[in-house]
């Protein structure tokens, strides 16, 4: 500012300045004393493949259900000839109208991948804080009429 000040008494002296001058050198001077503007570079990251995103909340997110313990096993079409074919109907008791499953071997409900279709059981693998275990959802068993 005190650059600016002497620099305009200098000018004053030398030559006769108009108003419009005065104010287009404050102008210029403004422009130039100013920082350039800063830009916020920031990396991103995607989560494929490897697990869940380990910064989503665990209570927010869509993967924490189903349980096991809130599926029912309903039907087993199961194929002998070609078990890849085979499908289970796992149906949500705890959502108000029930929710029905689909699936095949391979298949993921929440934190519940489907391993293997028997003809009365099915398999799953649990994945819970970065460790696998094997669950076994059994048909419930029929009462024999007479």
């Amino acid at each position: 500012m005190r650059v600016l000040s002497l620099a305009l008494a200098v000018a004053a002296l030398a030559a006769p300045v108009t108003l419009q001058d005065v104010a287009a050198q404050q102008d210029t001077a403004r422009a130039d004393s100013a920082p350039p503007p800063q830009s916020l570079l920031r990396e991103v990251f995607a989560y494929e493949g490897g697990g869940r995103d380990p910064f989503m909340s665990l209570l927010r997110s869509g993967d924490v259900r189903p349980l096991l313990s809130d599926l029912r096993l309903t039907t087993i079409v199961y194929d002998a000839r070609y078990v890849a074919r085979s499908v289970a109907v796992l149906r949500d008791i705890t959502t108000k109208p029930s929710r029905l499953y689909h699936v095949k071997t391979g298949d993921i409900i929440g934190r519940l991948k489907v391993t293997q279709i028997r003809p009365r059981e099915i398999v799953f693998t649990v994945q819970e804080f970065g460790f696998e275990r094997q669950e076994t959802l059994s048909l419930a068993k029929q009462e024999e009429t007479p």
